[in-house]
């Protein structure tokens, strides 16, 4: 199917036909929902190799266990997540009505928003446009799935992908450049999802402010880990090394910069550079390693390491035989041990196997340090219990995790957003079905209203004046 980038007139066409559609029909039935997701599951997982060969071509060098592991099972675990639990997500939830209201019930029904618009990235370009996608279709909802441009052969197979599972009433893909995308970001949606960067979002803000529309904002930032004693080095060593070089970096939640106490740095370099050479012994013919996606991301982190020597920093080459590729986009990692907090690549996410190493003086300074930052989407921390109850008091980030990085992105029950810079509102667990619904509160009153009782006139002294006096203490 060749690509078409619609115009402004037949998005906002493409939005009418889903709004006329949803109106038509209402919110869908249980059973409904539960064929969407089943005909979502069936088509994700008879695509997955399709989906696969995609992401390769896009990013030119991609391990089939990355796309498949990191994207397509998770998409299908999720989607069967909400298969497990829609008749709990969808049930009234009854609460008590107040002491003057003693004969009423209340209840909190969730009801979908109508139409979603989903703006995916193209860092995990299936991921990232399915799994909010699923969450708006469990909630009752019609979707535009707006692809990145950056992972075209992506949005390509996902246009043919969800064609081919739902009429585009139901479910439909948009492809383009950015003036796609703020005619996209501008359209009268009933929900918008955004997955990108914190300069894209702030377009998105202004650009759907004009119509109102609700947003979810997920973001990135510079995620820290700090290490909070030497007896956690090698495991902190371990797992930072994976989630940097996992994906080339290029992950929302991967680790952008290490804190760790005063005289480490150079150690905790060795280490990593150690665990990044045993998971990739090689990197020019490696197909484990994850290329960067576009040409202009290769120079930006060209740029970034420009900087950092022009100012003196100290930077250590984890397979000092091999170069950069700028042909094939091949970035080999580079360590900072020691690295000023006002360098370039400080002021910036990352978003590439290049890790900054900064050293601490108290876990009191460590704190100080994120806190005068802009919070991140995940704080990581190596240690013992004393510190990670000092972070989760005193830090406010999307996630808090303990000595382990990735894993929860994938935990079907836990929560998962930003706040502040790395973004707002969230999905995932229930938070994914009740972001994309909106929570409707019912008032029921008996025939008979006891409220009846305190009406007008009210004559000083009587008792009237009791019932008053009663609520003014109870």
């Amino acid at each position: 199917m060749p690509h078409h980038h619609p115009t402004p007139q037949e998005l906002r066409a493409l939005l009418d036909r889903q709004r006329a559609a949803f109106l038509r029909d209402g919110p869908p039935s249980r059973r409904e929902r539960l064929a969407h997701l089943r005909a979502l599951e069936d088509a994700v997982f008879a695509w997955r190799k399709r989906l696969y060969l995609a992401v390769e071509a896009d990013f030119g060098s991609r391990a089939w266990f990355k796309t498949i592991g990191s994207e397509v099972v998770p998409t299908l675990s999720y989607i069967r997540y909400f298969r497990r639990n829609l008749r709990r997500f969808m049930a009234p939830e009854w609460r008590p009505a107040s002491l003057h209201s003693p004969f009423a019930r209340i209840r909190v029904v969730p009801q979908p928003l109508g139409v979603v618009g989903v703006i995916s990235s193209w860092n995990y370009p299936v991921m990232l446009a399915l799994m909010p996608a699923a969450a708006a279709l469990a909630a009752g909802n019609r979707v535009l799935v707006k692809v990145s441009e950056h992972a075209p052969g992506t949005g390509a197979a996902l246009r043919e992908l969800l064609a081919g599972a739902f009429p585009p009433e139901r479910v439909a893909v948009v492809e383009g450049g950015p003036e796609v995308g703020e005619a996209f970001s501008r359209l009268p949606l009933d929900h918008l999802f955004f997955t990108g960067s914190s300069a894209i979002a702030r377009h998105i803000v202004r650009a759907s402010a004009e119509h109102l529309v609700p947003l979810t904002l997920e973001l990135g930032g510079k995620s820290p880990a700090i290490l909070g004693a030497e007896k956690d080095l090698e495991s902190a060593a371990e797992r930072v090394a994976f989630s940097k070089l996992f994906n080339a970096g290029q992950s929302c939640v991967a680790v952008d910069y290490a804190l760790v106490p005063r005289g480490l740095a150079a150690r905790f370099a060795e280490r990593v550079a150690h665990h990044a050479r045993r998971h990739y012994p090689g990197i020019a013919d490696n197909p484990d390693y994850t290329a960067i996606i576009t040409d202009r991301q290769f120079r930006r982190l060209e740029g970034l390491l420009a900087d950092a020597r022009a100012r003196g920093a100290t930077l250590v080459e984890t397979h000092p035989e091999e170069r950069p590729d700028p042909v094939r986009r091949l970035l080999p990692p580079v360590l900072l041990p020691g690295a000023a907090p006002d360098l370039a690549l400080m002021g910036e996410e990352i978003f590439g196997p290049i890790l900054p190493i900064l050293e601490y003086g108290s876990l009191d300074d460590a704190i100080a340090f994120v806190n005068a930052r802009p919070r991140p989407l995940t704080l990581h921390w190596f240690g013992g219990a004393a510190g990670r109850k000092a972070l989760e008091e005193r830090t406010t980030s999307g996630q808090l995790v303990v000595n382990d990085v990735l894993w929860h992105f994938v935990q079907e029950e836990m929560r998962f957003g930003g706040v502040g810079e790395s973004g707002m509102g969230a999905y995932h667990g229930p938070e994914g079905f009740f972001t994309f619904s909106h929570r409707k509160s019912v008032f029921i009153q008996p025939r008979w209203n006891p409220a009846r009782l305190v009406t007008p006139p009210f004559p000083r002294g009587g008792w009237k004046d009791w019932v008053l006096k009663f609520f003014l203490r109870y």
